[in-house]
């Protein structure tokens, strides 16, 4: 069976500075569109927790991506 489960990591544009995981909800979604719908809300919900300061002096942002998995 497979499903379909979101990844997601928070950037910075500050030169020598990786990417970093996010904690998620484990959810598994239906398709690819939930996946992505959620994706983009979750995001917001993310940045809006942080300070407009710390958004700006980081050039922080995040990345997702929905990928299938097959579950045994």
């Amino acid at each position: 069976m497979k499903v379909i489960v979101m990844l997601m990591v928070m950037c910075s544009t500050t030169p020598g500075t990786q990417c970093q995981p996010i904690a998620t909800p484990e959810i598994q979604f239906e398709d690819m569109y939930n996946c992505t719908v959620y994706g983009y809300s979750y995001s917001e919900e993310i940045i809006s927790e942080l300070s407009p300061e710390f958004v700006n002096k980081y050039g922080v942002y995040t990345k997702f991506y929905c990928e299938s998995r097959e579950i045994v």
